[in-house]
């Protein structure tokens, strides 16, 4: 475009509403110019019919002088011309020049106006001063005439007579007469358009209902509806008049679509006419009167409609300020006028429509360039860019047309045809004549010669190429692109044309465009060819010899030249490396054996499937694949390391990735290799961290995108791939002679596997004579393993779990590793006590092979010493599996004393078994360890077995009295049923106490989660000792075993303190002259203490305290509680006593208490608890956790000491006990302290007895309810 053209000018629409002004002319000439200007200032809003929304306009008028021949005849429907408001001028006040003339000239005014319908008028009375003055003698008040005018024309309508006053004066009575009158006109204007308007649209709108009719013609209805579009702009209403244009646009397509699809109309038949120009759009005129015309008289072609009723919406859109749209809308205008012509069926001169629409995208683009600046142009190229493109391809279809693009230029014939379309433009229009960059004048340049086309259409592509870029529309870019190497091609400059159609190939494959990737490589194959790159053009054969778009002579023909190249002798130029993925796919590839695991030495092949691409049979010289050797992984522990780490998948299925990329995506580059490392302790092989490596991230951070990739990542480029040459003497697969028939063939190597370590299958090369198939990167990745593994033992229970006391079965499984077991070898178990081996009279081994294949059984030859069980193995080849049963037994401990430290035949100190509670078993759990001395090691294996004790038991001591009872309780913990037999009780050491059994039974069943209950008496002669050591011993065995099957268990236990010191008697007494104790009433607890025995010589000087009368006291703290809530403990509940530690000594307390309820109630609780002093023990520092239960008497002082009882001392004293308590331990001072006395110390005798308690009222009344 040239920037110093002149804009062109943006006609807005002249005509304005008609007002006609009759009576006296003078005086409205010298009010025109106050009410021309003063009338449009003010907006009113006008409403309108069929709930529209209202709107804010400016009313202009054009005052005209009243003639009868402007009133509209009987069916005229013209709206520009039409009068809407009729004024009558007069400034009489005279009567009698208002009898004589003025009256008589209002009433022939008035005649016409109702003779033609008119009902819009109004009469101005104009009053000046300077007509009062003249007319002084024979005036009347205005107010008379203006009464006279109102009662003879304005009977029902008084208000179409307004009185304007001194209106060249500026007063401020002269200003609002003025603005009266203004508003008093704008008002009837807005009725009158409203009412006239609304009958034209009605009429209208009854004419379009008549299309289906025959005679209804289109063209004239466009005139109707044309006609209310010009009043609306007329108005400035230029969105509602858009509507109508755009209504009438959409008709007309529909009828051009019903015709298509069968549905004709007669009026159609005009627009169906040969087109004979094809001038293209104007724009620059806002009406086109030449075509208006055209379409008016029914002779417009459909070029000339269309181009019509887009000039007028062009005109209405920016006119809004919208001409962003109108670049929206021509481009659909141009692609919907081809069709219908199509559609019409309109004979047009080939090449014409061409020549329309280039005219007509550079008409647009001049026209939106003549009200935009350039800065507007620039940010809002994306609005414009699609007309260059359709320019710039339509004027390419004209080169071709008019044989502008062929090497050799046009011929006579293409002449003719260039003269042809030029005499269908016709003459250059007024508008563009000065203009030297006209749509005109540029196509007619364009034709004229080659070197003008060639200018032309490389600055239009370029140009729409720019745009594209600059908007990111990289795609429609390269498509233009295309379309210019074409060109190019054409012309024969096939470099350029390449590197055009590389960049559409890349967009194409991108996105998956598979027709369009196949038609460019033909394009790219054949400027390699003329370029003579030839591994560029092999790459680009091979990927074509296996697209399937292709027929099949076509893929043959570039198969064939790669199979040219390849067979040149090696004196020829050198090797050609193409990638594999355009030559074969692989697709699959498997392990033999699954596993992809084996030991060093063994035997592993890989069969490899391709899926040959190529449409006939292949011969490849060799077919190799490179591995990567990886000794910092080597398998050193096949199990340890299984266990830690998942294994290589046996079999590997690669994705059908399409020819078009070698990547799943090409946005997204090549795809992750990445790989676990993990860090192990040394000495445990215990897991430290673990992590990810990504093995390709030479790759992976390599640039995509247009500039900084290699060609060769992708088969989609034609560069070389990048790729490593293969070394000689490597590790490699390696196979030569095969034949690759199309489809898949199936490929067998045999893997390196001498040293242990980690292979990684990293490339795969085809060579066919002089060209190597290359894939540089097989994913995901494929590895297989050979390890050296150590001979490993382990031991396991044969059934979970191990129970201790019964035999048991464990398994012994020796994976032999790189380690051959030879005849003689044995094993070396170190005998315990707490686990002998049990002989069998037969061990078989069974020796299987590493697919789990039976190899053979043996003998096993087992021999027992006093400190060692020797095994004989059986001769086992190497990477074998030894398996051999032994039964163990596990003796429950009892709780003896430990024997000296006994050692291991390796001189190892034997660690003792100690049991613990397990946390997910409820059985307790005892660990044993074994040493075996191995063959292959000069190191002693421990090995670990954990067994379970199936009982629990625990003791009671139970005291009647003076009479002393145990209970021994066994709980089988076990899921297993037991008998039990020969249950007894006896004293360690022995000594005088007789214990009797009361238990009944000899055997007795003992269930699984089940419990026993086993009793004795205590009968003793003399004195029974304070300390008692028993052992609980019975055997046990499986239900229905025989006797010698019955395995002994043992429980040791000590009682300490099991004389009863005291006896404690509780009575109740009712309040004074009842029988009954009754509740709510008072009621005394009397509470006896008794000692019943003399101290022993560790009581009386623990406890004890010398009165002053020499006997010895001790003393007692006794509390009484009732936690059943059915006593209340009125006064003191608690309180000491000084008791003599002498027989029989007593000693009485009086509580009062009182029953909460009636029936026969349990006595309260009386607890008896022993006072330690502060001067007792003072270097013992107090248990903590009996401070708590002791905190009570903290604060118990000396005065304290001497009192005899108190009430409520525990919740006196504990407020402070705590803070205090710690500051004297933390000094290591005595505390007072109370501590419970041991079980059967104390015993109650009312701790069963219950007492009767009445109600407090005997009213024999029973509450029932009822519900």
């Amino acid at each position: 475009m040239e920037c110093q053209e002149e804009k062109p000018i943006i006609y807005t629409m002249e005509n304005k509403p008609i007002v006609t002004c009759a009576g006296d002319q003078a005086l409205f000439t010298s009010l025109y110019t106050s009410l021309a200007q003063q009338l449009p200032r003010e907006p009113m809003e006008w409403r309108r019919t069929y709930g529209r929304a209202p709107k804010m306009i400016h009313l202009e008028a054009n005052f005209v002088q009243f003639k009868e021949e402007l009133l509209p005849k009987e069916g005229n429907k013209a709206l520009l011309t039409f009068p809407f408001l009729h004024i009558y001028w007069t400034d009489c006040c005279d009567t009698e020049a208002y009898k004589s003339a003025a009256k008589e000239d209002m009433t022939r005014w008035q005649s016409s106006l109702r003779t033609h319908g008119s009902a819009d008028w109004v009469i101005i009375v104009v009053e000046t001063n300077d007509t009062k003055k003249k007319n002084k003698t024979n005036i009347l008040p205005r107010s008379s005439i203006v009464d006279k005018i109102r009662s003879d024309f304005c009977n029902k309508q008084n208000d179409r007579c307004v009185v304007l006053s001194d209106p060249l004066k500026d007063s401020s009575r002269s200003q609002e007469s003025w603005n009266s009158l203004l508003l008093k006109l704008r008002t009837l204007l807005l009725m009158s358009f409203t009412k006239n308007l609304g009958r034209f649209e009605d009429d209208m709108r009854t004419l379009r209902e008549k299309r289906t009719q025959p005679g209804w013609s289109f063209c004239e209805y466009f005139m109707v509806q044309e006609e209310l579009a010009f009043v609306f702009e007329m108005l400035q209403q230029f969105e509602d008049a858009l509507v109508q244009y755009d209504e009438l646009d959409a008709l007309f397509t529909q009828y051009v679509l019903n015709f298509g699809a069968g549905d004709t109309a007669n009026w159609l038949g005009s627009f169906c006419a040969p087109v004979r120009s094809w001038s293209g759009l104007l724009l620059r005129r806002p009406i086109d009167m030449e075509k208006r015309d055209g379409i008016q008289r029914g002779e417009a072609s459909l070029l000339d409609l269309r181009s019509y009723l887009f000039s007028r919406q062009c005109t209405l859109l920016i006119f809004l300020l919208r001409p962003w749209e109108v670049t929206q809308r021509a481009l659909e205008l141009l692609h919907n006028c081809v069709q219908e012509l199509r559609l019409l069926e309109v004979s047009v001169l080939e090449g014409a429509l061409d020549c329309w629409v280039f005219l007509s995208c550079l008409e647009v683009l001049h026209r939106i360039e003549g009200c935009c600046d350039p800065a507007q142009l620039a940010a809002n190229c994306s609005h414009t860019v699609g007309l260059w493109a359709y320019a710039t391809d339509k004027l390419k279809s004209l080169g071709e047309l008019c044989g502008l693009v062929s090497e050799k230029g046009p011929t006579s014939e293409d002449l003719n045809r260039t003269v042809d379309l030029l005499a269908g433009l016709g003459d250059e229009r007024p508008e563009t004549v000065s203009s030297l960059q006209s749509p005109y004048k540029k196509l007619k340049e364009a034709l004229s010669s080659v070197e003008a086309f060639e200018r032309h259409y490389l600055e239009l592509s370029h140009a729409a190429m720019e745009m594209y870029s600059a908007i990111g529309r990289l795609r429609s870019a390269r498509l233009v692109g295309k379309s210019l190497a074409e060109f190019y091609m054409r012309k024969g400059d096939p470099e350029r044309a390449e590197t055009f159609l590389q960049e559409a190939l890349k967009s194409y494959t991108s996105e998956g465009w598979s027709l369009p990737v196949t038609h460019t490589r033909k394009q790219i194959a054949e400027c390699q060819k003329l370029l003579g790159r030839t591994e560029d053009y092999l790459q680009t054969s091979a990927l074509l010899a296996g697209d399937a778009n292709l027929t099949m002579e076509e893929r043959k023909h570039f198969c064939q030249e790669i199979l040219t190249f390849a067979g040149k002798s090696e004196d020829q130029p050198p090797k050609a490396t193409l990638s594999m993925a355009v030559f074969s796919q692989l697709t699959r590839l498997q392990f033999r054996p699954a596993t992809a695991s084996v030991h060093s030495g063994a035997v592993l092949q890989a069969e490899l499937t391709l899926r040959c691409l190529m449409p006939v049979s292949v011969h490849i010289q060799q077919l190799a694949v490179s591995v990567h050797f990886d000794l910092e992984r080597a398998g050193t522990n096949g199990r340890s390391k299984g266990a830690s780490r998942p294994a290589n998948p046996g079999t590997v299925e690669f994705s059908q990735a399409p020819a078009a990329a070698a990547w799943p995506s090409s946005a997204a580059g090549p795809p992750l290799e990445l790989d676990e490392i993990q860090d192990r302790s040394p000495t445990d092989n215990s897991l430290n961290s673990t992590g990810l490596v990504c093995k390709n991230t030479h790759l992976v951070m390599r640039r995509h995108d247009g500039g900084g990739g290699s060609p060769t990542d992708t088969p989609a480029c034609v560069g070389p791939p990048a790729v490593t040459t293969v070394k000689d003497g490597g590790q490699m697969l390696r196979v030569k002679d095969v034949t690759l028939e199309p489809g898949n063939n199936i490929i067998v190597f045999t893997a390196p596997s001498g040293q242990p370590g980690t292979y990684t299958l990293r490339q795969l090369y085809a060579t066919v004579g002089q060209v190597q198939f290359v894939l540089p990167h097989i994913y995901p990745s494929v590895q297989y393993e050979v390890y050296s593994q150590e001979p490993q033992l382990t031991v396991e229970p044969l059934s979970e779990p191990l129970l201790a006391g019964l035999p048991q079965m464990v398994k012994f499984t020796l994976l032999t590793g790189h380690y051959a077991v030879k005849k003689g070898d044995a094993l070396q178990l170190s005998n315990t006590d707490t686990m002998p081996v049990l002989p069998s009279a037969s061990c078989t081994a069974r020796i299987t092979s590493p697919a789990a294949e039976l190899v053979g059984e043996s003998s096993l030859f087992i021999q027992s010493s006093e400190k060692v069980t020797s095994i004989s193995l059986p001769a086992t080849p190497p990477y074998h599996t030894l398996e051999f049963h032994l039964e163990v037994l596990c003796l429950i401990p009892h709780g003896g004393e430990r024997p000296a430290n006994e050692r291991l035949t390796n001189g190892e100190v034997r660690h003792r078994p100690r049991s613990y509670s397990h946390p997910d078993v409820p059985m307790t759990a005892i660990d044993q360890r074994m040493s075996i001395d191995c063959p292959w090691s000069i190191y002693s294996t421990l090995l670990g077995l954990t067994f379970y004790i199936p009982f629990k038991t625990k003791h009671t001591l139970l005291s009647a009295g003076n009479r002393k009872y145990i209970q021994v309780c066994v709980q089988n913990v076990s899921d297993v049923n037991f008998t039990l037999a020969q249950v007894q009780l006896a004293e360690k050491p022995q000594a005088s106490l007789e214990l009797q059994s009361l238990n009944t039974k000899s055997q007795q069943l003992l269930c699984s989660k089940h419990s026993v209950f086993c009793l004795w008496e205590v009968r003793w002669k003399d004195d029974l000792p304070s300390c008692l050591q028993c052992v609980f011993s019975a055997n046990f065995s499986p239900p229905k075993q025989d006797v010698a099957t019955f395995k002994p268990f043992h429980y040791q236990f000590q009682l300490e303190r099991v004389t009863t010191l005291y006896s404690v008697r509780a009575e109740i007494l009712p309040a004074g002259g009842e029988q009954h104790c009754r509740s709510g009433f008072l009621c005394g607890l009397e509470v006896c203490i008794t000692r019943l025995t003399e101290p022993a010589e560790g009581e009386a000087a623990e406890d004890s305290k010398t009165d002053a009368d020499g006997l010895k006291t001790t003393k007692l703290m006794y509390e009484v509680a009732d936690s059943s809530s059915n006593w209340a403990v009125c006064g003191k509940s608690s309180g000491m006593v000084s008791m003599p530690m002498a027989a029989d000594a007593t000693h009485k307390v009086q509580i009062e208490v009182m029953p909460l309820f009636a029936g026969h109630l349990p006595f309260p609780k009386i607890k008896v608890l022993k006072y330690l002093p502060h001067t007792a023990a003072v270097a013992i520092q107090p248990d903590p956790d009996s401070c708590v239960e002791n905190d009570s008497l903290s604060l118990l002082d000396k005065a304290l000491d001497d009192q005899g009882d108190t009430a409520s001392i525990r919740s006196r004293g504990s407020v402070h006990s705590v803070g205090s308590g710690d500051q004297q331990q933390q000094r290591g001072v005595a505390m007072p302290r109370l501590e419970a006395f041991a079980a059967g110390q104390v015993f109650n005798h009312s701790h069963a007895q219950q007492v009767l308690v009445l109600p407090a009222t005997d009213d024999h009344i029973m509450e029932v309810n009822a519900t």
